[in-house]
């Protein structure tokens, strides 16, 4: 060869739109394709964009190889650049077509640094760095990155699959990530971590469960985690809980791998339902419960209908006169539309003076700030009739007696964006 490099531009179609959405089986796909052709792996690093597409090079002692994914289009584009004699990028090329799951391709070859466009210089190494070759270990830096078209947030994780299944619903993945350890993802979207988990669980339980008198018999929407239902559990007034979660692989994921965020789902006291939280509502009897919780991903796939007038309208009927609801809603910055909307819902639903935002801190959800609404039938002001003793509950990492009153004191943005 009269080149110091071959650099083969590729372009695979009609692809697996699953096997270019999913950033550890590219990552794996790219690593063992360089070492299918005898090349020496020095790093990797990939990001996964939600809701689709991934980045990412496999860095080889002999150069790299690159790659951007459009699973939505089933194509993506690789770069394969190998210097030197022994290694051979087609190789690579051929590995590749057969991971992806490529029916078509082109592909184009260029030759880089002819060498008689240029003049070798000499110069002396030697006392620069040490000459001993070191021990080579892979590098890997995987990426996964939860985002809308404005705001992104991104988590390292070891690169390891730790559960994954897809569900009727929805693909349930759990990665192990460097910073919060094991995390809970739903389509690409965080869901729950082991090391932040506590701010949005004791957030959506304790302000709505400190300020009934006596909740006895409570109703969860969602809630597959567990997360949930272990703080309920924490007061000493619960007597039944019923939770209806649609996907049973969410709850399966989280007792596998978060045994301390899912420990309470087999407490005698609770009915776990695995069936279409919706229709529970719209089946249950009139003021049946004293608290009603809306644990819900995010507004999309079988999510979207707790999102409804009509879904609030059969949980105002079925909360008892001095019921209350609890709900997540959204992002006031990352999902400002769908927080908007979902308060205009509840102040139709429960009347304005009624609902109540609240923010928390949330470090794994974009934008790090989350809404959640308090609504009650019996017009209890959360910032006036709250106990400061909390019923002896201390057992909490991030909720407080002033963190309560904090959280209530909305932002002036958050104001004008909800109109309260």
């Amino acid at each position: 060869m009269n080149a110091l490099g071959r650099h083969i531009l590729v372009e695979y179609y009609n692809c697996s739109s699953e096997v270019l959405n999913d950033v550890t089986t590219i990552e794996n796909s790219m690593v063992e394709a360089a070492q299918s052709a005898d090349a020496t792996v020095i790093n990797s690093s990939f990001h996964h964009f939600s809701p689709y597409g991934v980045s990412g090079v496999v860095v080889i002692q002999e150069s790299h190889l690159a790659i951007h994914t459009w699973p939505e289009y089933g194509y993506a584009a690789v770069d394969l650049f190998t210097c030197g004699d022994e290694i051979n990028p087609w190789i690579c090329f051929e590995y590749l077509k057969k991971a992806f799951k490529s029916e078509s391709h082109s592909a184009m070859e260029m030759n880089r640094g002819q060498q008689e466009l240029l003049e070798k210089k000499e110069f002396n190494v030697q006392g620069m760095r040490d000459m001993t070759p070191p021990e080579l270990k892979i590098a890997r830096n995987v990426w996964l990155t939860d985002k809308n078209d404005s705001i992104a947030s991104s988590f390292r994780h070891t690169g390891e699959m730790l559960f994954r299944e897809k569900s009727p619903y929805q693909m349930v993945e759990v990665i192990d990530t460097y910073a919060y350890g094991k995390m809970l993802v739903i389509d690409k979207m965080v869901m729950t971590t082991e090391k932040d988990e506590f701010v949005y669980h004791e957030m959506i339980t304790h302000p709505g469960m400190l300020m009934h008198k006596e909740p006895k018999n409570i109703l969860v929407i969602g809630a597959g985690d567990g997360g949930t239902i272990k703080e309920l559990f924490k007061h000493k007034s619960v007597e039944k809980i019923t939770m209806v979660e649609i996907d049973e692989v969410v709850v399966n994921a989280s007792k596998l791998h978060l045994p301390e965020i899912s420990k309470e789902l087999t407490n005698p006291k609770l009915d776990l339902i695995i069936g279409d939280g919706i229709q529970y509502v719209a089946d249950a009897k009139d003021e049946t419960y004293d608290m009603v919780i809306i644990d819900s991903s995010d507004p999309v796939g079988p999510a979207e209908g707790l999102f409804s007038e009509v879904f609030f309208q059969n949980v105002y009927r079925i909360l008892k006169k001095d019921g209350i609801m609890t709900a997540q809603s959204e992002s006031p910055r990352f999902n400002e539309k769908a927080c908007q909307e979902l308060f205009q819902v509840y102040d139709k639903v429960f009347g304005a003076a009624n609902v109540f935002p609240y923010i928390a801190q949330i470090p794994t959800y974009p934008s790090g700030q989350w809404a959640f609404a308090y609504a009650t039938k019996s017009g209890l002001n959360p910032k006036t009739g709250f106990d400061r003793n909390m019923r002896g509950l201390t057992d909490l990492k991030y909720y407080n007696e002033d963190l309560h009153f904090g959280a209530f004191a909305l932002p002036n943005f958050v104001k004008e964006l909800l109109n309260k």
